[in-house]
């Protein structure tokens, strides 16, 4: 019996991937490493490895199926750029890694307690030059502004799966990044209700 396939698929990743790939084109530097937190199953990753080849990217995930789908999707596609995951839990004080010159995080802060969302805040700061930037996708609120209903129904089933979830808002977010040196620099309307949040370490 042949051994199962390990490789994850997630189609809003495949829907996705584009759109964001082209927000990373005006704000990812033209070497140096990424670091992702939360790559999933690892489509992101090597979908973005391939169109920026130039740039070493270095995923990260806490769960072991994730890890193990990205390592066999790049060995599938044969993609140099591409580093061994990490497990790193973005609520951690200390992350297995020195340094970075940008961070990206793909629907991760809605799916997830919000210590994560302070971790991934914090560890930025430290983590980025100067200059670097961390980039953020997934649903928002916004002071003043209501919800559209989809998202208003995505943010019910995110907390009646995990009440720590839920749909954050940006100004919560940007206060938390502020208090480790990195600024809000842009914010990007993106398909199916969702933004591109750019931060850069001031």
């Amino acid at each position: 019996m042949p051994d199962q396939d390990p490789r994850l698929s997630s189609p809003s990743a495949l829907r996705n991937r584009d759109p964001i790939a082209d927000l990373l084109r005006h704000v990812l530097p033209d070497s140096g490493t990424v670091l992702e937190l939360a790559s999933g199953s690892g489509e992101h990753v090597i979908h973005f490895a391939r169109l920026f080849p130039n740039l070493i990217w270095q995923p990260s995930d806490p769960s072991p199926e994730a890890r193990a789908s990205i390592e066999h999707w790049a060995k599938t596609d044969v993609m140099p750029n591409v580093l061994t995951p990490l497990d790193i839990d973005a609520a951690a004080e200390i992350w297995p890694v020195e340094r970075a010159d940008a961070m990206i995080a793909i629907n991760m802060v809605h799916i997830s307690p919000w210590p994560a969302t302070q971790g991934l805040l914090t560890s930025a700061g430290q983590l980025l030059p100067v200059g670097g930037v961390l980039v953020l996708y997934g649903p928002y609120r916004r002071q003043g502004q209501p919800l559209v209903p989809s998202n208003v129904e995505f943010d019910a089933s995110l907390r009646a799966r995990n009440p720590a979830w839920g749909i954050r808002l940006l100004e919560d977010v940007e206060s938390v990044a502020g208090q480790s040196g990195m600024a809000l620099t842009s914010v990007t309307e993106m398909p199916a209700n969702n933004l591109g949040v750019v931060f850069t370490r001031q």
